[in-house]
């Protein structure tokens, strides 16, 4: 009997020792690359407590629709204006603004006197990007280090995204997000026209719609995506993205006032 009983227990240990391998905290401890986590497995788009990190070095300088192959300088110009028509399905009167901004220095960028940018170029602007996770309230908040500094919201409540044409426009628009696994799904809509959407001068009207999606594929790299839909300026809805990387430290502060002293 004694000879069963250990022989018993022998199993129990070794059945919990291979539980423990599969679980995610040994998951995580084991591969310092890994995507980190709630306790409950949501993911985590932020920093873990006692870290200090933001997300910066996004790897696009303005919104070119997928699989579209030109080239652009830092500050979003192209550098063959023959490739205007290539970068999305432009309205013809939003491909005539578009080469206008890019064949005369961007002359009418709000961002030249220091108006706030607008998504998705906030997600292309250097300077950083949190997100608090504020699940007590539903919510999400972003926190911009580029630009102006800027914030917005995300509402994770199940409210639906208002009609663009029933509400004031802004400059972020009005988001309500969900999850789709580990992915982030935010749909803005409610924009004003008085910022530009992106580097380089991409048009949009009151009747965009924005569709973002947030991944953080490992500890490191966060892929984002955006579909634009905005019948009164493009010919369909059309996609971007780029990536972000992981940076250490604090998001420094900065404000567009202070670069034009």
């Amino acid at each position: 009997m004694k000879i069963r009983n250990h022989k018993k227990a022998l199993l129990a240990t070794a059945l919990v020792a291979v539980a423990s391998l599969a679980a995610p905290g040994f998951a995580s401890a084991a591969s310092p690359n890994a995507v980190p986590r709630y306790a409950d497995g949501k993911i985590r788009l932020d920093r873990v407590p006692g870290e200090k990190g933001y997300w910066d070095k996004p790897g696009a300088t303005s919104l070119v629709g997928k699989g579209v192959n030109v080239a652009f300088d830092a500050n979003g110009k192209l550098k063959n204006i023959a490739d205007a028509a290539k970068v999305a399905p432009f309205q013809p009167w939003a491909l005539a603004l578009y080469k206008f901004r890019q064949q005369n220095n961007f002359v009418d960028d709000p961002m030249k006197v220091c108006i706030g940018s607008g998504n998705p170029r906030q997600m292309m602007t250097p300077g950083g990007v949190r997100f608090i996770q504020d699940n007590n309230y539903q919510r999400m908040y972003m926190i911009f280090g580029g630009g102006n500094h800027v914030w917005r919201t995300i509402y994770m409540d199940g409210r639906e995204a208002p009609n663009a044409d029933e509400v004031t426009g802004t400059f972020l628009g009005l988001a309500v997000g969900k999850w789709e696994g580990d992915t982030l799904v935010a749909v803005s809509t409610g924009f004003n026209t008085r910022f530009w959407m992106s580097n380089g001068g991409l048009p949009h009207t009151e009747g965009l719609t924005l569709t973002e999606r947030f991944k953080r594929v490992s500890k490191d790299v966060l892929d984002y995506e955006v579909t634009i839909d905005d019948p009164r300026t493009y010919t369909r809805p059309w996609k971007a993205g780029w990536t972000l990387r992981w940076v250490p430290g604090d998001i420094q502060e900065q404000f567009c006032e202070t670069g034009r002293e």
